[in-house]
């Protein structure tokens, strides 16, 4: 009887989600948070892109060493691995904290913008309340990597009651 109630609540939940990101709320919501999370990997991909220009290691001078001395040799291999880590990390932080949102039922994920630099998480958008605030905070300082929590997610106002 438990397992059929559980196939039955599955069901429920599930078709609700199909309906939910049927409407063009949802399919906007889900279009933001793939923006967001192109937009975070965008970053890591530019901040790979000025690392590898600071110890020449673009293409064009790969090329001009192996010209002129038949090797190419750098001495900050250490420095430039961390940077990739970094970069690759606050995207996988960023896509962390927004899918842990979206699983959440106590918080407004589409609603809330997440952006992380060198693990710190600001968070922005329109919320429900400040206990919301509260419980988006708490996830984002539960992922692993995060240094800092910036918020600057702001209470909707409710709609006055007409009589």
């Amino acid at each position: 009887m438990k397992i059929v109630l559980a196939l039955l609540l599955g069901l429920v939940i599930g078709a609700g989600g199909v309906w939910f990101y049927g409407t063009s709320r949802g399919k906007s919501a889900a279009h933001s948070t793939g923006q967001q999370i192109e937009t975070a990997t965008k970053s890591a991909r530019d901040t790979l892109q000025e690392k590898l220009g600071l110890v020449d290691l673009r293409p064009d001078d790969i090329k001009e060493d192996l010209a002129r001395t038949g090797q190419v040799i750098r001495n900050k291999a250490r420095e430039v691995r961390e940077a990739i880590v970094d970069g690759t990390a606050d995207a996988r932080i960023t896509t962390s904290i927004k899918t842990r949102l979206l699983a959440n039922k106590d918080t407004s994920a589409l609603n809330i913008s997440v952006n992380t630099t060198g693990g710190v998480v600001t968070m922005s958008g329109p919320v429900n309340s400040t206990e919301e605030i509260s419980k988006a905070m708490l996830v984002a300082m539960e992922t692993e990597g995060v240094r800092k929590v910036i918020s600057t997610m702001q209470v909707k106002a409710k709609p006055a009651k007409h009589s």
